[in-house]
């Protein structure tokens, strides 16, 4: 099948918050799309689009929902999230390692001649300043990652790259990955939530107060992925076949200034503000050219209003849900996952510096 609109679909991880809409976009344009994902989504599902509630990690029952599909748009990831990072390595690995490998292995023994995979800028970023990267110039971080979900991710990355070009029955497999920075956009809850929290738990900042960084909208990011995809066609000469692309809003912004409408009234006093900054922009010069990639200008601010409106009323000290009784020792704990989190957070994604 030749025409997109006339494709059948998979997109692993479904049920999140990026998967599920570029499913609802697929299926707007006039795909079969199959959401695949352990968790429901939070919405209902589209017209012409299907939930089938799975783990990748299960190869048989991923194997059977992928018949005659024409491209997998390889979405699903684990351990972004500091607690999951700490207590849930194990799975970290399964997941982002040997589910991406059960992709993999399905395509080729389904014959499915596309595969695009979302990675992360983390693949290359660790702390270290990068100043308008691009895919040449940066290099992967060494196999010593800062943590655990970016060095998994690079693995899955660098697997999913290796496999461009393989056949099997005489189908040649085309893949390419993309690199999206922190994605913020309508009903985005966990950067905005996480970002809001560690604003009002610290109270000193150090690092580079100049430094910048990229951002990418939901729409843009799916916008990139269809274009993507189609990259990967005949049509498009397979230009995109074996490529990574950095993907973002196509503007760097002083993190600061940035985050400057998360400064609520309705939130707890400011404890501590602490964020350790370092400068990481990157070019999306190769997804424009080759992609197509046109991204269209956002603001932060409509993000946050809809972030405010979803929000229950409660006091400051409701953040924690705190009721020291019986449940003091389950707190104390929660606590200390959350200062992990935190910690996990700066050292390994926008706001660390060695």
């Amino acid at each position: 099948r030749t025409s997109m609109e006339l494709w059948k679909v998979v997109v692993t991880g479904g049920g999140g918050y990026f998967g599920f809409r570029l499913g609802r976009e697929l299926a707007s344009q006039g795909m079969s799309v199959i959401l695949v994902d352990i968790n429901k989504p939070p919405c209902d599902i589209p017209d012409g689009a299907i939930f089938y509630q799975s783990d990748i990690r299960d190869y048989s029952s991923l194997y059977k929902v992928c018949e005659g599909v024409d491209c997998i748009f390889h979405t699903a990831s684990y351990g972004m999230s500091g607690p999951e990072q700490v207590t849930s390595l194990h799975i970290v690995e399964s997941v982002n390692v040997e589910g991406t490998n059960n992709v993999i292995n399905v395509c080729k023994e389904r014959s499915i001649p596309r595969l695009v995979y979302t990675s992360t800028i983390n693949v290359v970023f660790a702390g270290k300043p990068i100043e308008e990267g691009d895919e040449v110039s940066v290099p992967y971080v060494p196999p010593d990652h800062i943590d655990h979900y970016s060095r998994t991710k690079a693995i899955a990355e660098q697997m999913v790259l290796s496999a461009n070009g393989c056949s099997l029955t005489g189908v040649k497999r085309s893949t390419c990955v993309l690199r999206p920075c922190g994605i913020y956009g309508p009903e985005e809850r966990r950067h905005l939530h996480r970002v809001n929290v560690e604003r009002r738990l610290f109270s000193f900042r150090f690092g580079d107060p100049r430094a910048r960084m990229n951002w990418v909208h939901v729409n843009n990011l799916v916008l990139a992925h269809t274009l993507a995809a189609e990259a990967l066609t005949l049509q498009r000469s397979c230009v995109a076949s074996g490529q990574a692309y950095f993907i973002n809003d196509g503007v760097s912004v002083n993190l600061f200034e940035w985050l400057t409408p998360l400064e609520l009234p309705d939130m707890i006093p400011v404890l501590i503000k602490h964020f350790i900054a370092v400068s990481h922009t990157f070019k999306i010069d190769k997804a424009r050219q080759e992609l197509g990639y046109c991204p269209k200008p956002y603001s932060l601010t409509d993000s946050v209003e809809q972030y405010l409106k979803s929000r229950q009323p409660r006091s400051s000290l409701a953040l924690f849900s705190l009721s020291w009784t019986s449940q003091q020792p389950q707190h104390l704990l929660l606590l200390l996952l959350m200062g992990l989190s935190l910690l996990l957070l700066m050292l390994s994604c926008i706001f660390c510096q060695n």
